[in-house]
């Protein structure tokens, strides 16, 4: 079941993480992408072939894996904007993406469509008709797979998703009750999609919950005539957290699954249906580990306890719940350091005698506890500590906004080569007015039946000249595909990352002889063509007032 893909507290890596926090500071995070590498290579050999492979960025969204793992093949599935705009400044096509979650609003649904999604799990009928409303008031038809909350659960697992009471996918019999309601306008069923479990080890249980799936979606095409020509199984492939550990291989998955699919769905191997599968934990889980240092040691009561310069706002929020411990750190070794003779702390924190510590974070409060009664060599302030095991559900699920801490700097390496160094930061910015009431927003996030587009005469007149719309369009191919430009679309959305934002600032200061004040720079400002435009007719208004 194991891999020799772990190499937690090998003497080069603890090297390579001792130089970084030297370079960075503590704590950080290092991602390994060589082990992403590996980790998708792994899977795609468990699985049957040939096979779709989603990534699930709620387990990592840092562009760099993200984009290592579309180089791999993999495509992504997302579910939120933040999630979509990430898949997309990493390269992924938006038609090849897959949108999923049981909360989707019609504004984020608006701006995925606009982006050019076409494929969307639905998880309810409400959930269906927002979908269709949205593509419909664009023009389009969005290819949806019902997500099943099948019965009967055979597999076990860290975390169960359905099989029970859940917001998560169609009831069985609510599909056979209501099948009429999913001739919904502005959608195409194409197949369903199965997530029951998450971070299964249990090989045996794995392939049951999996083959269980196959079967039901068999069964309801033949049933209830609903179209199957891709099939989401889902995923549940375990890896170690924040602890030491190899995430598994799983050797009989492959030929179990692939004679199950060959009985109950036999054209699989041509296409019809595409079987998927996705993974989240499993494919980055093993890249990244958290390095962090010791602040304080302090005895308290005839309890050890050592303070570390990172906490639950940056390792797995849960964990101020209590939800993921116990966690994992051990000391870097000190292998590459120059030992001073007259300093005696500079042996090595491994070779100390063990004591029972606690490890708490730099939070003014309690719960912010990464370890207790951990056995560690004594520790010491400045001693390095790494949590290994942390590339997904790390610094993503973490309590990040929580006292107002810097987040870590994220390290992505290639062997050792460093690929990048970033650090996510928490901006504050204006919000707009609502376009009606808090309550006329709120029925319309949570309305059921189908929402229409508006007519052509209500449709806001453009404010710009044509000029600024054919530079736009020149610097945004993206619009000009999707027929144009409108005064509400999202040009985030439409491919605007940092670099295009300075082609555009450039070529804006150019055409119109102005320039636009720092103050002036922020996400509001290049929102839509219509903020940006608010922000340029204003300082052309300026600038011909002061001539």
């Amino acid at each position: 079941m194991a891999t020799d893909h772990d190499r937690t507290g090998h003497p080069a890596d603890d090297l390579t993480a001792r130089r970084l926090v030297e370079r960075y500071g503590s704590p950080l995070y290092v991602y390994d992408l060589a082990r992403v590498r590996a980790a998708l290579e792994d899977l795609r050999a468990a699985l049957p072939q040939p096979c779709r492979v989603y990534y699930s960025l709620k387990a990592n969204s840092h562009p760099d894996l993200v984009a290592e793992l579309r180089r791999g093949g993999a495509r992504a599935e997302v579910t939120s904007r933040g999630e979509l705009a990430a898949a997309l400044e990493a390269g992924h096509p938006a038609a090849e993406l897959m949108y999923s979650g049981p909360g989707k609003v019609p504004a984020e649904l608006d701006e995925a469509i606009a982006a050019g999604m076409r494929t969307f799990s639905a998880e309810s009928f409400g959930d269906l008709e927002r979908i269709g409303a949205a593509a419909d008031a664009q023009g389009v038809t969005a290819d949806c797979v019902l997500r099943i909350n099948a019965a009967g659960a055979p597999g076990q697992a860290g975390l169960r998703m359905t099989g029970g009471p859940s917001q998560f996918g169609f009831d069985l019999d609510d599909l056979a009750e209501h099948g009429a309601r999913l001739l919904v306008k502005g959608v195409r069923i194409v197949g369903m999609h199965f997530f029951p479990l998450t971070n299964s080890r249990d090989e045996d249980g794995l392939v049951a919950e999996l083959a269980q799936s196959v079967r039901t979606a068999a069964q309801l095409r033949e049933e209830l005539g609903i179209p199957l020509h891709l099939l989401d199984l889902g995923g549940g492939f375990a890896a170690p957290y924040a602890t030491p550990g190899e995430r598994p291989v799983y050797g009989r998955l492959r030929t179990a699954l692939t004679a199950v699919l060959d009985e109950h769905l036999p054209g699989w191997r041509d296409g019809e249906p595409v079987i998927a599968f996705e993974s989240g934990r499993h494919l980055v889980g093993d890249s990244g580990r958290l390095v962090t240092t010791v602040t304080d040691v302090k005895n308290s009561r005839g309890n050890t306890y050592a303070v570390l310069d990172s906490g639950i706002n940056h390792l797995g929020g849960l964990s101020g719940l209590g939800r993921l411990l116990p966690l994992s750190a051990r000391p870097l070794a000190d292998t590459g350091r120059p030992a001073d003779p007259a300093d005696d702390l500079t042996d090595g924190a491994e070779d100390r005698e063990p004591v029972t510590v606690t490890l708490a974070g730099p939070l003014c409060t309690p719960a912010d506890i990464l370890a207790r009664a951990a056995e560690l060599p004594g520790l010491r302030a400045g001693d390095l500590l790494a949590f290994p095991n942390v590339g997904a559900y790390g610094l993503s699920a973490s309590l990040l906004g929580f006292l107002g801490h810097p987040a870590p700097a994220e390290i992505v390496v290639d062997g050792g080569e460093t690929v990048s160094a970033t650090r996510l930061a928490l901006r504050r910015h204006g919000v707009a007015p609502l376009t009606g009431s808090r309550t006329e927003d709120l029925t319309t996030m949570t309305e059921t039946t189908t929402r229409t587009a508006p007519a052509a005469a209500d449709a806001p007149a453009a404010p710009w000249d044509a000029t600024f719309e054919t530079l736009l369009l020149e610097a945004l191919p993206r619009l000009a595909a999707k027929g144009g430009l409108r005064p509400d679309t999202s040009l985030k959305a439409a491919g605007l990352d940092s670099l295009a934002m300075v082609e555009v600032l450039v070529r804006v200061e150019e055409t119109y002889g102005i320039a636009v004040p720092d103050s002036e720079l922020a996400a509001d400002t290049f929102a839509t063509p219509a903020s940006l435009w608010r922000v340029v007719a204003a300082l052309r208004e300026q600038s011909v007032g002061s001539a």
